[in-house]
């Protein structure tokens, strides 16, 4: 498998964002009433009023059918989650030239895909939408809510590595204000920030032997309705 020499990363300290193109917000809602439910997953522009939501759920409800009792619990789920990713906004994260592996692994509908691939958290061009059309029309599949459903996936764990980057400088500049500058190069936060990135790999390059590269190869599966059905009524036990 090819060699991505990345060398001593540059890094430069920017204002919490997705590092991707658009800055879009990856939504999960899961509400219950009375015995009915409704999930679903999306993306949201931060930049959107509220009043956006609520008439997304309104709107939601009405061509589901839903009862009018899901609005306020989606209004809710869906404030919060954009609450939560703006209390980061205005606080430094560093932007690292760093390749890190993404992995998919989801069914939609009849569809299951699994994936795993290196993707630049450095470069804020990406685009995961344009990724995932483009892995759907080179792996054939014609379910048309699967390319937004990787999307999502994709942007979760994305988020995930920045918001953990907006933690790890926070707690690098408390450790510097608590200790000597001589000693921050040492502090636990410090640690913490280089900690969060050996799971992703080497800090010199990404190197994958060939007897690994079965591990990059996309599986994609068509169940049937019946099995569909069953796995439903699994994922609804562990609930």
């Amino acid at each position: 498998m090819k060699t991505v020499s990345i060398g001593a990363p540059r890094s430069s300290t920017v204002k919490f964002r997705m590092p991707t193109r658009d800055n879009l917000v990856p939504i999960r809602v899961d509400v219950e009433v009375d015995g009915q439910r409704y999930r679903d997953a999306f993306t949201w522009n931060p930049r959107d009023p509220d009043s956006e939501i609520m008439s997304f759920a309104k709107r939601t409800a009405k061509d589901l059918k839903l009862p009018a009792s899901f609005v306020p619990q989606m209004f809710h789920s869906i404030q919060g989650q954009l609450a939560e990713f703006r209390s980061y906004e205005g606080q430094d994260m560093q932007v690292k030239e760093k390749i890190v592996p993404l992995k998919i692994d989801l069914r939609v509908n009849n569809t299951v895909v699994r994936d795993q691939f290196l993707w630049d958290i450095g470069n804020l061009e990406s685009d995961p939408e344009e990724f995932a059309r483009t892995l759907c029309d080179d792996l054939n599949i014609t379910d048309p809510e699967v390319g937004p459903a990787i999307a999502v996936s994709i942007r979760e764990q994305l988020y995930e590595i920045a918001s953990q980057s907006v933690s790890a400088m926070r707690e690098a500049k408390m450790s510097k204000k608590r200790r000597a500058p001589e000693f921050a190069s040492n502090s636990k936060a410090m640690n913490n920030a280089v900690d969060m990135f050996k799971y992703f790999g080497s800090k010199g390059s990404v190197i994958r032997k060939r007897k690994e590269w079965y591990l990059y190869a996309p599986v994609v599966d068509v169940i049937s309705n019946e099995k569909t059905v069953v796995v439903d009524a699994k994922d609804e036990a562990k609930l």
